[in-house]
């Protein structure tokens, strides 16, 4: 049901089904027959769980027995006795535009040591498209070798929940990546491919950890998440307009893309300190 009437992604389904698993394994009577007392005692399990991780989990649950009612394999829905923690929006981590140059340095130093070495062709693309396209990981590891035209700045991508978005493409992520192709056989179906397969999400991860260790920059402060964020704080920060980010980060709600109004607190005192009515007042003052 999630996958075909719902759209969920895979990511989504994995999750649910991990905590659909991990359910079943302590409720011992089994999770189809569980009682609101059995889900109050699994909530009670969860307390040392981040906010997020609970609210998810309870989703997870509350979508489950919620089917099992509506398809008539239940005649009660036990998913209230599930936690409902309240809604907390952390703040994105985000790198600053210095770190961000160290970065794209450190690949620069890679290509310039050994001259065209393929694995250091494919880095630079992975990077300018994370930071300057703002691609989730999954989406990124997973175009199609042709997915990125050399004359043509913008892409149609399929993303979380199947909806499909516009998404930019500087000229040097499209030079990066045309550099990188050039590498990848005719026949391959992925742009980064690795086995039979794509590059998985997990070998993208360990690659900026190393990039960032080099660069001089805690690994840790480092992810394609992170790099995502920080496409779209400097683009919001340089004046792009909240709807266009919106559509190019592929956020179903504005209220997610909101909460990059919240990261770059120095722009806010600039533009109150820069454009209030009172600061020429005291202009024509002095």
């Amino acid at each position: 049901m999630m996958a075909a009437e719902a759209g969920a992604a895979k990511n989504t389904i994995a999750a649910y089904r991990s905590d659909l698993h991990l359910a079943s394994g302590f409720l011992l009577g089994g999770l189809g027959g569980a009682s609101e007392a059995d889900l109050a005692r699994l909530g009670g399990q969860w307390l040392d769980l981040s906010r997020s991780s609970v609210a998810r989990k309870s989703a997870a649950l509350r979508r489950f027995f919620a089917f099992l009612a509506d398809e008539g394999h239940r005649t009660d829905d036990p998913g209230a006795a599930l936690p409902r923690p309240g809604a907390q929006r952390a703040l994105p981590k985000v790198l600053g535009h210095y770190d961000v140059d160290r970065l794209f340095a450190a690949v620069a130093a890679r290509i310039a040591r050994v001259l065209g070495d393929p694995n250091d062709l494919r880095l630079s693309a992975l990077v300018e498209l994370l930071y300057g396209s703002g691609l989730r990981a999954t989406e990124l590891v997973s175009l199609p070798r042709n997915a990125i035209a050399p004359d043509r700045p913008y892409l149609i991508l399929r993303g979380k929940g199947g909806r499909e978005r516009l998404v930019p493409i500087s000229d040097r992520a499209r030079a990066a990546v045309a550099a990188w192709r050039a590498h990848v056989a005719t026949d391959r179906v992925w742009l980064f491919p690795s086995g039979k397969a794509h590059l998985s999400r997990v070998r993208l991860y360990q690659l900026l950890k190393d990039l960032a260790a080099e660069a001089g920059i805690p690994p840790e402060r480092v992810s394609p998440h992170v790099l995502r964020h920080a496409f779209a704080t400097h683009l919001l920060a340089g004046g792009a307009d909240l709807r266009a980010l919106q559509s190019m980060l592929g956020h179903a709600d504005i209220a997610t893309t909101e909460i990059y109004t919240h990261v770059d607190a120095s722009r806010l005192v600039e533009l109150v300190n820069t454009r209030h009515p009172l600061v020429d007042v005291k202009r024509r003052g002095a």
